[in-house]
């Protein structure tokens, strides 16, 4: 297993599968790159089928023990099921999506070896839902997550940005899940710095204190340092990694781009390396090189300055590696 300077080894890899997408969601950062909302093109950029599968077969000789597939909409890959069956067999395997395909496609996934899927769900009000999402497909999501649940595809986790638009439907989301075996609730902090318009960040803070309130139970992960609150049966998570230096911390993943460029840290586009064309060797050592020189992103690579605000790091501004098309 690969450890970065900081001690963390890498457990995970973040894998995404494309860019495109069916839904225009207004707080998209397509996993740090940039917005890429809107119609998009299937492009002959993306890695292929045995691109994909090379590289975790790489992964696993470093002893990664789990793939999340991601996009942009992973589900719009036709090529999918394939991937996941020939995920080696000691990965844990999940997906997240925004859970329009999940009705036709949820039982081939699970035959094909996927074992939790992730569904963006930021409201249980079709219109609220197309605020958010600028999509009416509101009925074929919710039908997608009773999809997953019924083919074993649990705990299914829905994933709820909570920003100035959704924070208000927090409790009914809880309520949601509390009351529906098979599910959980992922609450995911709004990231201005990834997605822009800061005025949209609300506190996370008052979103902890208000679950703590409510909790039968709190629980303190490793992965990320995040906590998890169990309200009448339901489990809520929350993920809120801006300003948390415990956060970065304890951070076990990378992250690949549809390209197939390897990711060391979600909020920076200046540490990419590509894996050339993609051979054993090539993604071998590009993995230990972004492994290598990780760095945490709150408390290390951003610090704070004397005035209380984030600043980089000038340790880090030597060589960055620079993406390109």
């Amino acid at each position: 297993m690969l450890v970065d300077g900081f001690g963390r080894e890498v457990t995970g890899v973040r894998i995404s599968l494309t860019d495109r997408c069916n839904f225009d969601c207004v707080y998209c950062h397509n996993e740090g790159l940039g917005d890429t909302r809107g119609p998009m093109e299937a492009g002959d950029n993306e890695m292929g089928t045995d691109d994909v599968v090379r590289f975790l077969e790489v992964c696993e000789e470093f002893d990664v023990r789990k793939a999340k597939f991601t996009g942009g909409e992973p589900m719009l890959r036709e090529d999918l099921e394939e991937i996941i069956e020939r995920t080696p067999d000691s990965m844990e395997t999940s997906l997240t999506t925004n859970g329009t395909f999940l009705p036709e496609r949820a039982e081939a996934l699970a035959a094909a070896g996927l074992d939790r899927v992730n569904v963006s769900q930021d409201a249980l009000d079709p219109e609220a839902f197309r605020e958010v999402t600028k999509s009416g497909a509101y009925d074929r999501v919710i039908e997608g997550v009773l999809a997953a649940v019924d083919a074993g595809l649990t705990p299914v986790k829905l994933n709820m940005v909570v920003f100035e638009a959704t924070a208000g439907y927090v409790p009914e989301m809880v309520e949601h899940v509390a009351a529906n075996d098979g599910l959980q609730l992922q609450l995911i902090e709004y990231m201005p710095e990834l997605a822009g318009r800061p005025d949209w960040a609300i506190d996370i803070g008052r979103v902890h204190d208000w679950l703590a309130e409510q909790a039968d139970r709190i629980e303190q992960r490793d992965m990320h340092d995040r906590r998890r609150y169990w309200i009448d049966g339901g489990m809520v998570e929350v993920v809120d990694p801006v300003g948390n230096e415990d956060f970065c911390a304890n951070c076990h993943r990378v992250r690949v781009t549809h390209e197939g460029y390897l990711k060391g840290c979600l909020n920076r586009n200046d540490d990419l390396r590509p894996m050339g064309e993609m051979t054993r060797e090539e993604i071998r050592e590009a993995f230990v090189d972004v492994v290598h020189d990780r760095v945490p992103y709150y408390g290390e690579y951003l610090v704070r300055g004397d005035d209380g605000e984030w600043a980089i790091n000038e340790e880090y501004l030597g060589a960055p590696v620079s993406y390109s098309d």
